[in-house]
């Protein structure tokens, strides 16, 4: 195997990989110009990616880069009761950790890069207390890395809305300013008015232009019936594919023929499902796929105070999704692929992504014979192109 499987031409800025897999099965070269495919598939005859396989830059549907400790000291996990709780008890460790937003949260997308992230949607908390700061923050970031990483911003009211005077407001300058999205959280118990929170949500979304993303937590009828106010809002806007539900757990606490009505309306409005792949209440996402819902995995938190889990590798969330769900044939770790490359890039609706003559250069090579066992065992060895250019690897390659 090659240590760099790639040829290089800087007097033209031409990327070639001879000889490598694709996830299809298939073996190729793939030839890059101007930042673009030029060619995918078909052999010119060398071998230069002999023990490669190239898939599409991965895409971390849903992380949270303001919160993230990483560059710390270990931080010992400090569960809550209850979701307020843990929103009280996360300011107070993040204002003893001696690090700006900006620090941390780039140390992440650094591990993200270095795993195969080309794509991020980020939510960054804003409320009465935090103002604009974490938004701000993140969005410096988001310019440093522009030339490795395509970054989408969410205005989180992680706080809550309604229980949070002046949040409204807030959100509104945020998407003035240059956030993507839009988020909620937990319509009835954080707010304790479902449909007020969710009026404001999507009208700050119809105002502004811009997509949502809503944390869901609330389980059984409860979260079901946000659900369908989810839908009905989705429908009287026309905002079919743009609007995600984050989480969704009630969907993993229903019965078969409750998930089949539910994912029916899901499917019909355009409402997408993301799961960060939790140990309980995951939501059965072959069989909302089998009805047409775009279903997703991201890592959500990593080395926060929510969670003290993450890496930053969403392969590896692949891969727990398909041992979570008994995905273990190699079509079934495909589709575990897709949750993290096709269907999260439909939900996120990225423009021209995938490996084809035309497309914007972003993928990564990783040491692996096959897409099925690259998800079960995600391999040690990759590395990350952006726009034709290499801007990662994993390990860090040695001066």
């Amino acid at each position: 195997m090659s240590s760099q499987p790639y040829e290089l031409s800087n007097e033209t800025d031409r990327v070639t990989i001879t000889g490598v897999a694709f996830g299809d099965g298939s073996r190729g070269d793939v030839v890059v110009s101007g930042g673009r495919f030029e060619r995918v598939g078909g052999s010119a005859g060398g071998n230069s990616g002999e023990g490669w396989l190239c898939l599409p830059a991965l895409v971390e549907s849903h992380v949270h880069l303001d919160k993230t400790f990483l560059g710390a000291p270990w931080q010992p996990h400090l569960p809550g009761s209850a979701v307020a709780e843990r929103i009280r008890l996360e300011k107070v460790a993040q204002q003893q950790l001696g690090l700006t937003v900006e620090e941390r949260g780039s140390r992440l997308v650094e591990q993200e890069l270095r795993h195969g992230t080309g794509f991020m949607r980020t939510h960054v908390d804003i409320d009465a207390e935090i103002g604009l700061g974490h938004f701000e923050a993140v969005a410096e970031i988001r310019r440093r890395y522009a030339d490795r990483l395509d970054m989408q911003i969410v205005a989180f009211p992680q706080s809550g809305i309604l229980s949070s005077p002046g949040t409204a407001d807030l959100l509104d300058r945020a998407l003035a300013q240059g956030a993507d999205l839009i988020g909620g959280l937990d319509p009835a118990g954080i707010d304790k008015d479902p449909v007020e929170h969710l009026d404001i949500v999507f009208g700050l979304a119809a105002k502004h232009g811009k997509d949502i993303d809503i944390h869901l937590h609330e389980g059984g009828a409860l979260g079901v019936f946000e659900l369908n106010l989810i839908c009905d809002r989705t429908e009287k806007l026309g905002l079919g594919g743009k609007v995600t539900v984050s989480h969704a757990y009630c969907l993993g606490q229903i019965g078969p023929e409750e998930v089949k009505q539910i994912g029916g309306r899901l499917a019909e409005a355009g409402v997408a499902i993301l799961t960060a792949v939790p140990p309980t209440s995951m939501p059965p996402v072959a069989a909302l796929h089998s009805l047409g819902v775009t279903v997703v995995a991201a890592s959500d938190n990593i080395r926060d105070a929510w969670a003290p889990f993450g890496n930053g590798d969403v392969l590896n969330r692949a891969q727990m999704a398909a041992y979570q769900q008994t995905l273990d044939t190699d079509d079934g770790l495909a589709f575990a692929f897709d949750l993290v490359s096709r269907n999260a890039a439909k939900a996120l609706r990225l423009d021209n992504y995938g490996l084809a003559a035309g497309n914007s250069a972003d993928f990564v090579l990783v040491e692996a014979e096959t897409l099925a066992a690259a998800v079960a065992a995600p391999p040690a060895r990759r590395i990350t192109f952006k726009r034709g250019r290499k801007v990662a690897e994993l390990p860090v390659a040695s001066n």
